[in-house]
């Protein structure tokens, strides 16, 4: 059978094309891919055709976001059935080596990631109609669950590790930098925390409304409002826990000014090298804490979207068909418009 795929050659060079799908072998399953969110690595790849040290080398199908329908078992699969709705972890640890039996599968020496240039060859990823994958990586949900809800099972994911590295937010005051989608996902884990104050900061009032939806008691637009930032900087800081998700150089020195004495700053958005005010990190005792993809928590993901004890309703801003790949990666990289944006696939 043949499968629409959504594949990357290089910068600005996405193409709709079409292979063949093999059947499930033994130990996997046959996915209709329903809903595929288009990530900030995704759009990395197609702007500038991969992102520091990673470059797109190879053909690549995109994508690491997906949900889908099971179409069909492989031998020895006994917990999925014909039907069965299911979200995508693109997480492929090797489960042998040496961090892995650790119980850090996230630093895994082998780790194999869908949609990603990090390796040669590239891993393939989930931006297709119909898809053969183990069945360990399928999560199972109830038939009501909406599948473009379910989608967001891998960003969330990494919301919930950094609160993870976070650390208790029971009554914290919590500031997140940045309101794309993961600030936005990273005020939805704080509310869902037990967080009391969830300050979010942005250049854009389009993103911070999504986030303000999302469980920010106050948002900022520090490009017009940089001024409301000063009540929070005096007398040593204020906010206990700071989610950094913009990387940019500012924003940075900012939580660094903002965090109280002894706070922690957990760094979720990447970049390159950034100069840091490092006498204030030591004057204040803060912990800068970095964090990267996630490890069980992709099961509590899906359990928070399933019972919708997280609603993620509202980053999910635009719907597109695979057929518009081009129009829909164009609309995600323009954050006036989007926070995210949703492939739709024909499985």
């Amino acid at each position: 059978m043949d499968t629409r795929v959504c594949r990357v050659y290089g910068k600005k060079d996405i193409r709709v094309e079409t292979e063949t799908v093999a059947e499930p072998g033994a130990g996997e399953v046959l996915v209709a891919v329903a809903a595929g969110g288009i990530c900030g690595s995704d759009l990395h790849y197609y702007h500038d055709g991969g992102f520091g040290p990673i470059r797109v080398q190879q053909p690549m199908i995109l994508g690491h976001e997906a949900s889908g329908v099971i179409r069909a078992v492989g031998a020895g699969v006994t917990d999925l059935a014909v039907g069965d709705r299911v979200a995508l972890n693109p997480s492929m640890p090797c489960g042998e080596c040496s961090y892995c039996a650790e119980g850090l599968p996230t630093h895994c020496l082998n780790m194999r990631f869908r949609g990603s240039a990090m390796r040669m060859p590239h891993e393939q990823g989930l931006f297709r109609d119909r898809l053969v994958i183990p069945a360990k990586q399928c999560v199972k949900v109830a038939p009501e669950v909406d599948l473009g809800e379910l989608a967001c099972s891998e960003p969330l994911s990494v919301c919930l590790h950094a609160r993870t590295m976070a650390g208790d937010l029971q009554g914290k005051r919590v500031l997140v930098t940045g309101a794309g989608p993961i600030g936005a996902l990273c005020a939805a884990v704080a509310r869902d925390g037990g967080a009391s104050e969830i300050v979010v900061t942005d250049l854009q009032d389009y993103a911070l409304g999504a986030a303000e939806k999302m469980g920010a008691t106050r948002v900022i637009n520090v490009g017009l409002h940089s001024a409301e930032m000063e009540r929070y900087t005096a007398d040593k800081g204020h906010f206990d826990t700071v989610f950094e998700c913009s990387a940019a150089g500012p924003a940075i020195r900012t939580a660094i000014a903002a965090v109280r004495p002894q706070g922690k700053i957990v760094q979720v958005g990447v970049t390159g090298d950034l100069a840091l005010p490092i006498n204030m990190l030591v004057g204040k005792e803060i912990t800068y804490q970095g964090t990267q993809r996630f490890q069980a928590e992709f099961f509590d993901a899906v359990e928070a979207i399933a019972e919708r004890r997280i609603d993620v309703r509202p980053i999910i801003t635009q719907t597109m068909p695979l057929a518009d790949a081009v129009a829909a990666f164009d609309l995600a990289g323009d954050r006036t418009q989007a926070v995210k944006v949703h492939l739709t696939f024909e499985g």
